[in-house]
């Protein structure tokens, strides 16, 4: 019988060679080697190849695709090289069709037999280790089956009774058993001679389970790899499997191989997304131990060169590629990463690490009594230093702050009392600042007090029902005190009243309205009363309207005609006292200089006095009225609030900045660009979910408009519960596990 010319190569002799790589004709969907290591198989949707390993390069062999039509059993999903017999190979065709082929038949076509038992696409097929005419394959179809190469149709049929099988594995060590992997997250293990039920199931992953491998050493040991992005190692010595390693990757794992006399090693590849090949030491499964980048494209099928060589990894990718690693030209990521780091704590505490080398020198740090315990003190033999994690120690430092004075409870009870909608603008100001107040925060609180002066909608600044001819426009008087006014006045400046008057009537003037009120206590725009005394003076001030008393309806029901009351109720004309002779002042008004010498008000010092009418004193401030604006458009204040938020979130102070935002709304919303806003929300959010204020955190979102705030509160949480003995997911139909 005519074989295949074919490279062999000793089993003694060491494996040399460099890495290499050589373009393919198409993408490659799986790779397996022969057992001496001189020729890898390549088989894709449109390439079925055999190459040869050479010194150099790759050279190709036989091109296994012949015929004119090749059918669809040429298009493979998957391939084995048979571990014992070289002639000897299996694939898994996406037509459902397993195929076994015999490299020593003479003509072109080396297909051998076709089994075609499986209605979907097959995704793994698997040789016993030791067992020569022995397959079995998993498909799509959710069985398992097992072919005697001998017989023309399958031996056993396994049901796993779930979904798709993604992977197959015959144990290295126990004759009779393989895993199984499942789309649902379970691994199943089987028992060959018993076809009817697996001997144990557990859910190993939140997702598919693509692949699976036992390990080539300790019979116990089981990888997995799954959707979720992890690689876990499980102890299946044990009654239930048991979770000893976890590896979290960046992507999907596809491929997961256990490195040759490498009991901690394995390598994995990404089933999208992530072109490279990791090794990973499982004891550090934050890091890679080594990565391969040389592929441009997802990498598709991974496997070492040697069942016995930890030093050449083969692999094959969409980007049409077949390369050779040497695993000294791998990239060593430990090597780019920094020793160095630095964290605060919630609570202002300082965390910072070092090199010890670095911080050797420090006479008051002591050494870690328990010394280094990642390598033993005695070594059988010098490790090699490429197989080895760089050594780098690092010294941690903690540094401590005063609990006291770096106490968050402001934060949460200002988070809880604040209220951010609900009430009226002035109202939310007014109570917010109280809470700041009462925290002992006085620049917050008047923060929120100024906010609401400048942002507040101000009332109709005119009585209705009062005559504009005779009392004008008032400004806003609440911000004057007379009292203030007349602190520095003698009694000369005093109003005088006659002996045995009382006063009754006083004015009280607001922002919106005039009022006059019958009080012996009032005040008029703030003028204490005849029993208080006036800063500044030596007796009683006294303040006058007029000779007669006057009720609030006389007051408001006064006639510009009526000139004998209004002479007699007058006011000073000069507030302050002249510190010098202003020579260029302008006369009084005529009305206002005419009964100046002869008013029965004046007498001695006080003959340059004038007094006025109530309605007169009136027009008067209305003259004034013209140079301060009663009200200040609200943009006016946006480009001074805006710079008030940004320092706020610059001092680190989200929570103020948030809260105005809120309160505020559209009156400063468009000041502010969207994405400082979300820096901002987002920022608050997660400091109120540290402190687990789950409600102010709702309802934060929930008052935002921007859309990537509001849409947090919006995703679903998907809850898995499992069973706490047998490790199956629980039914929907209640809290009792099936079995």
């Amino acid at each position: 019988m005519e074989k295949m010319s074919r490279v062999t190569t000793a089993h003694s002799s060491a494996i040399s060679g460099r890495t290499m790589f050589c373009h393919l004709d198409a993408p490659a969907n799986a790779i397996s080697v022969c057992r001496d290591a001189t020729q890898v198989v390549v088989a894709g949707r449109n390439i079925f190849k055999i190459y040869a390993l050479e010194e150099e390069q790759f050279v190709e062999k036989l091109n296994l695709r012949v015929g004119r039509k090749p059918s669809l059993n040429f298009s493979c999903a998957d391939v084995m090289w048979h571990q014992m017999e070289e002639n000897l190979l299996a694939t898994a065709a996406t037509n459902g069709a397993v195929v076994t082929w015999n490299l020593g038949k003479p003509s072109r076509n080396k297909q051998d037999q076709l089994f075609t038992e499986h209605k979907r696409t097959v995704n793994k097929v698997c040789f016993h280790p030791t067992e020569v005419y022995m397959l079995l394959s998993g498909s799509q179809d959710g069985f398992m089956k097992c072919f005697d190469l001998r017989k023309k149709e399958s031996v056993s049929t396994f049901s796993g009774q779930s979904e798709s099988v993604r992977d197959v594995q015959f144990s290295i060590k126990d004759y009779f058993t393989f895993a199984a992997t499942f789309e649902n997250g379970n691994v199943q293990v089987w028992d060959i001679r018993r076809p009817d039920r697996y001997e144990r199931m557990f859910t190993a992953h939140t997702g598919p389970v693509f692949c699976c491998d036992w390990h080539p050493d300790d019979r116990g040991w089981l990888a997995t790899g799954g959707r979720d992005k992890m690689v876990k190692v499980w102890d299946m010595t044990t009654a239930r499997a048991k979770e000893i390693f976890c590896v979290q990757t960046i992507a999907s794992v596809a491929r997961v191989k256990w490195r040759p006399e490498k009991k901690f090693h394995l390598a994995t590849c990404s089933m999208m997304v992530d072109h490279n090949i990791y090794v990973w030491d499982v004891r550090r499964p934050f890091i890679p131990f080594a990565t391969f980048e040389e592929h441009k494209d997802v990498t598709t099928g991974i496997v070492w060169r040697h069942q016995h060589d930890p030093h050449f990894l083969l692999s094959g990718s969409k980007d049409s590629t077949l390369y050779q690693h040497m695993f000294k030209d791998a990239t060593r990521p430990v090597d780019k990463a920094n020793p160095e780091g630095l964290c605060f704590g919630l609570f202002g505490d300082l965390a910072f690490a070092a090199k010890e080398s670095l911080i050797s020198s420090d006479a008051n740090r002591k050494p870690y009594p328990g010394g280094d315990r990642r390598y033993p003190i005695f070594f059988f033999k010098k490790p090699d230093p490429t197989e080895q994690f760089a050594h780098v120690s690092s010294a941690l430092s903690v540094f401590e702050t005063d609990l006291d004075s770096n106490r968050m409870d402001w934060f949460v009870k200002t988070a809880q009392l604040y209220l951010l909608c609900g009430k009226p603008f002035a109202e939310l100001c007014d109570h917010n600042a109280k809470v700041a107040r009462e925290l002992k925060r006085p620049q917050v609180s008047t923060t929120w007090t100024m906010l609401r002066i400048m942002f507040s909608d101000p009332a109709n600044p005119t009585t209705p029902g009062l005559n504009h001819s005779k009392v004008g426009t008032l400004p806003l008087m609440n911000s004057f005190n007379m009292k203030e006014m007349s602190s520095g006045l003698g009694p000369e400046r005093g109003l005088e009243r006659g002996k045995g008057e009382s006063r009754q009537d006083n004015i009280h003037m607001e922002p919106g309205n005039l009022h006059i009120s019958n009080n012996n206590e009032g005040c008029l725009f703030g003028v204490p009363s005849e029993n208080e005394e006036t800063e500044g003076s030596e007796g009683q001030a006294e303040y006058m309207f007029g000779d007669a008393e006057l009720d609030d309806d006389d007051l408001y029901s006064m006639e510009h005609e009526n000139t004998t009351e209004e002479q007699e109720c007058t006011l000073p004309q000069e507030a302050f006292q002249l510190r010098h002779e202003i020579m260029d002042n302008p006369s009084a008004p005529e009305h206002l200089q005419q009964d100046k010498a002869d008013s029965p008000h004046v007498s001695g010092n006080e003959a340059e006095v004038t007094f006025l009418t109530p309605i007169e004193s009136f027009s008067l401030i209305s003259i004034s009225q013209p140079l301060f604006s009663p009200q200040l458009p609200a943009s006016f204040f946006c480009p001074i609030v805006r710079e008030m938020l940004s320092y706020y979130a610059e001092q680190g102070d989200v929570q103020m900045a948030v809260s105005v935002l809120i309160v505020l709304g559209d009156r400063i919303r468009k000041e502010i660009d969207d994405l400082t806003q979300e820096h901002w929300y987002m920022s608050y959010i997660d400091l109120l979910q540290r402190f687990e204020l789950w409600n102010v955190s709702n309802e934060v979102i929930k008052l935002s408009t921007c859309s990537a705030i509001t849409c947090l509160n919006q995703a679903s949480t998907t809850l898995h519960i499992n069973c706490s003995n047998c490790k199956r997911p629980m039914s929907n139909r209640g809290w009792i596990c099936d079995r």
